[in-house]
C-alpha cells in the first residue's frame, strides 16, 4: 500500500512501516530492505516532487516476486501522480 502527501518542500521523502502481524523481526526487516531498494530505484524518476511517500507492508509481500513488486509500485506512483488514488478515509471520532 502506498500513501502520499505533500510536504511543503521540494524533497522527495519516504517512510516504510511493517507491523508485527506480518511476521517476526527477520521477516519484517527483509520486507523493509526490499521496499528500500525499490524506493531508491523508483522514487527519483517516478516519485511525486515535494511529497512524502509511505509504503505499508501487507501479508504476502515477502513471497511476492521482486519484479512484480516493482511493477505494482510504478503503477501506484503513476496513479498517485495522476490524482487517481483513493480518497482519504474520514477520521473516526475518539471517545472522550
Amino acid at each position: 500500500m502506498l500513501l502520499t502527501r505533500p510536504n511543503d518542500g521540494e524533497l522527495i521523502r519516504y517512510g516504510i512501516t511493517v507491523t508485527k502481524r506480518i511476521g517476526n523481526a527477520v521477516v519484517r526487516n527483509r520486507m523493509k530492505r526490499r521496499f528500500r531498494a525499490l524506493l531508491r530505484e523508483l522514487l527519483p524518476s517516478h516519485g511525486l516532487p515535494g511529497s512524502d511517500h509511505v509504503l505499508i507492508g501487507r501479508e504476502g509481500g515477502i513471497e511476492r516476486d521482486f519484479a512484480l513488486l516493482r511493477q505494482e509500485l510504478v503503477a501506484a506512483l503513476g496513479r498517485a501522480s495522476a490524482g487517481k488514488g483513493d480518497r482519504p478515509r474520514p477520521r473516526k471520532a475518539r471517545p472522550a
